[in-house]
């Protein structure tokens, strides 16, 4: 009895708040009414642009406040003014790993506190709106922005993009979903033209914004520099209206990044909120004389003008007084997140971890030891409030019982320099194990410039091939924010990708590298053997602001498993210093329907000696479809951990949208009846368990029959067949065979296939072109089930 009357009470209480958040969400929407009421038309139009660099337009006169926005996303990158650029003299704030770490966590909740910390930080900097994440799929591993994005596959990046975003706003401070869309390419992006048909579009591009949107409703959402299928995305409604505000129900406001705007007449019309960052009075006049000749309604701008207001007082009303860095406990955070992301490639003869039971000298090889490099280049550079460094942690924390050695091995000023590398093998030979850190200098990878190989500097490959000449024991540990080649992989005995790890990077390596973490990483990116086995390897970065999407929706793993290709690492793929075991693989139902869905569980066991974590990864096989399909594809992860000796049941729910290709000529989501393998994991290429199931589609999809579909594909549907039949029948007769089941004669294939538009001459007449239209018409309410 006290319990049913502790769940009453608790419902109206949410009864009682749910009813003041509407109440308030009323009195709000009526303050901003009369508002536009009172705004001039340059007002309004005012508002739809920044009043500097970091900052929307206010309104003193009826007291419309403006809010700061700030350059992210794995940091807080704030400048000293919101009319100052903010570049050297930035405000201090915690460098977290950039995206393609995070992503390599597959952590959900992880990154989701990662996110809460941000806006936190941003409370305490006054900062409204943090610009990121970006969740733009990494297409080529040539992107000189791949650091800043998740991963190459649209699932993973969408949750990964709607944890961030949801542990952000969680503190009262708006995100800003980027770079909307297709935004793949740095080269020419502030004209490049995304080439890519509707389906690869919607599969892969707009997936990851999708799955934001639905689970997290950004405050805002950034429109790209680059054109979208001819139209820029800033003014692209397809993109900004019929895609992210009719079909997904976004509630926010889209910016524009900046200095993206190309004709703000054409932007505001297709979606776009707010022009970034000032940039001319010109352009308002613009805009102000477009409506006054009728050329933009003003209820456009009203429209436009609503829901920037209604972001701003939210934003002002969620802001904390008092709130400062917490710059200890973040960075202690920040050094547990870059463990947590560490992805362990090689590890032979459990070179790893080390410890003084194993190794009692140890050789740290390599200027990044001392001279870290923690993030990209470019717009989101962060000023770290403190920097860890690999060689002094590992002396201060673990070098009591080891005896530690330096030697620089390669010159970061110089990618050619070769003369330290003798000075290396030294320390290298007299110890048990050397630990070499190499990878990509800052130059390397960077907003604005793609990179035109992915080869790490001369020497640091020389580097690594002399040092394991002298050292059997030799461990590369990588500094990248994306894939590299190793011709050295199969002379060293242990790799640990660590990605590009913030301010704690540092620190975080080291407690994987000595066994206080279990490094539990996986790839978010293939990690191909050389260059030519690319995906995009013809067709990026593009040429004549053109850009190809040549692979389509075979886009990293896609694209190996299809062609055959081993890579270097497959997606998904990361060592432990433990080891899992997969069995028990159950499904609800081996025959479901899209309404069913299905229910998958499974049993994931540590069967190593000590405490781990594993990503578990489900992927779905259509395995006959009417359009072609990858092999397989990723649709549901999770990471869980296990003491050793334990198991644990780990479910997942797969719905109508886990089967689906998206239908461009039908615009639509196609779930197929039929035959589909359900495969569970480690990585996309090592699947420990699978179950094949039969789907049964309930779905109505129009046939989407015109003028230029093929009269055989009218003939093999019995409901169009019958409508032929009313108006060709003559000369259908003496194409088919006789009796009750009448079927094409064999050597009439040339003539039934082509589109019905030529059938009044091909038939002589008898069907006129008036009636290929009737035909078309009384087909176009016809449906089927796929």
């Amino acid at each position: 009895m006290k319990q049913g009357f502790f769940y009453i009470t608790i419902f109206l209480i949410s009864s009682f708040m749910n009813a003041q958040i509407s109440a308030n969400d009323v009195a709000l929407q009526n303050k901003i009414e009369k508002l536009i009421e009172q705004l001039t038309i340059e007002e309004k139009v005012a508002l739809c642009s920044g009043r500097d660099d970091w900052s929307t337009m206010p309104i003193e006169r009826l007291d419309i406040p403006w809010i700061w926005l700030s350059d992210g996303p794995h940091g807080i990158r704030r400048a000293p003014a919101t009319n100052k650029p903010g570049y050297g003299d930035q405000l201090p704030a915690t460098c977290f790993p950039t995206a393609s770490a995070l992503a390599a966590s597959w952590d959900i909740d992880l990154v989701y506190k990662v996110g809460q910390t941000l806006g936190e930080e941003c409370q305490a900097l006054d900062v409204n709106v943090l610009l990121g994440p970006g969740v733009n799929i990494k297409r080529s591993v040539l992107g000189g922005r791949n650091f800043e994005y998740f991963s190459e596959d649209p699932i993973l990046s969408g949750e990964m993009g709607a944890a961030f975003i949801n542990g952000v706003q969680s503190q009262g401070v708006g995100t800003s979903l980027k770079h909307f869309a297709a935004n793949n390419v740095e080269t020419m992006r502030m004209y490049n033209n995304s080439n890519v048909d509707t389906r690869t579009l919607n599969e892969i591009y707009l997936k990851p914004f999708e799955i934001a949107v639905k689970k997290a409703q950004p405050w805002t959402v950034m429109a790209s520099y680059n054109r979208v299928q001819g139209e820029y995305g800033t003014q692209n409604s397809y993109l900004l209206t019929e895609k992210l505000k009719n079909e997904w129900g976004f509630k926010g406001i889209v910016i524009s990044d900046w200095f993206a705007i190309v004709d703000r007449v054409k932007a505001m019309k297709a979606g776009m909120h707010i022009e970034m960052p000032k940039v001319s009075a010109v352009n308002n006049a613009i805009v102000v004389d477009a409506i006054k000749n009728g050329i933009l309604d003003i209820a456009v701008v009203d429209g436009l003008v609503k829901e920037i207001l209604t972001i701003v007082f939210k934003a002002k009303s969620l802001e904390k007084e008092g709130i400062q860095l917490n710059i200890e406990k973040d960075h202690a955070f920040a050094r547990k997140v870059a463990a947590e992301v560490a992805t362990l490639l090689k590890n032979d003869n459990e070179v790893l971890p080390i410890t003084k039971e194993k190794y009692k000298k140890v050789a740290i090889i390599g200027e990044f030891a001392v001279n870290p490099r923690y993030q990209g280049n470019g717009s989101s550079q962060v000023k770290p409030t403190q920097l860890d460094k690999a060689l002094d942690i590992i002396k201060n924390e673990y070098g009591k019982d080891i005896k530690i050695t330096y030697a620089q091995g390669y010159n970061l000023a110089d990618d050619n320099d070769i003369s330290l590398i003798e000075e290396a093998k030294k320390i290298a030979a007299n110890a048990d194990v050397a630990l070499i850190f190499s990878g990509l200098p800052l130059q390397y990878e960077s907003e604005g410039i793609d990179r035109t190989h992915i080869n790490m500097p001369a020497s640091h490959n020389k580097l690594i091939n002399e040092i394991s000449t002298v050292q059997k024991n030799t461990v590369v540990v990588l500094t990248n924010g994306s894939a590299v080649t190793m011709p050295w992989l199969k002379n060293v005995s242990g790799v640990l990708e660590t990605w590009l790890g913030g301010q704690a990077g540092a620190g975080g390596i080291t407690d994987v590298l000595f066994g206080k973490v279990n490094p539990s990483g996986k790839l978010a990116e293939t990690f191909p053997m050389r260059l030519e086995d690319t995906p995009a390897f013809f067709n990026f970065p593009g040429e004549q602001g053109d850009v190809l999407y040549g692979e389509r929706f075979f886009v990293g793993y896609r694209y190996y498993d299809e062609r055959k290709i081993e890579p270097l690492f497959p997606f998904g793929y990361g060592l432990s210093y433990t080891n899992f075991e997969y069995s028990n693989l159950k499904v609800s139902s081996k025959n479901t329907t899209d309404k069913e869905g299905l229910t998958v569980s499974l049993t994931v066991k540590n069967i190593g000696k000590v405490k781990g974590k594993e990503v578990v990864q489900l992927y779905v096989s259509d395995q006959e479809s009417t359009l072609q399909r990858p092999e397989k594809e990723l649709k549901k992860f999770v990471k869980i951990e296990l003491n050793p000796g334990e198991e644990k049941t780990v479910s997942f729910k797969l719905e109508s949208n886990d089967f689906s290709y998206f239908d461009s000529k039908r615009n639509r989501w196609i779930a197929e009846s039929g035959d589909y393998v359900i495969s569970v994991g480690a990585s996309s290429r090592d699947i420990r368990v699978s179950e094949k199931i039969n789907l049964q589609s309930t779905q109505l999809v129009p046939l989407a029959f015109d003028e230029y579909t093929f009269f055989l594909e009218y003939w093999n549907n019995k409901q169009t067949r019958k409508i032929l039949l009313e108006y060709m029948p003559n000369w259908i007769r003496g194409i088919v065979t006789e009796g009750d089941e009448a079927e094409i004669r064999e050597y009439q294939g040339f003539m039934v296939e082509h589109p019905l538009i030529k059938y009044p001459y091909i038939t002589s007449g008898e069907i006129t072109h008036e009636q290929v239209l009737e035909i078309v018409e009384k087909c176009k309410n016809l449906t089927y089930t796929p």
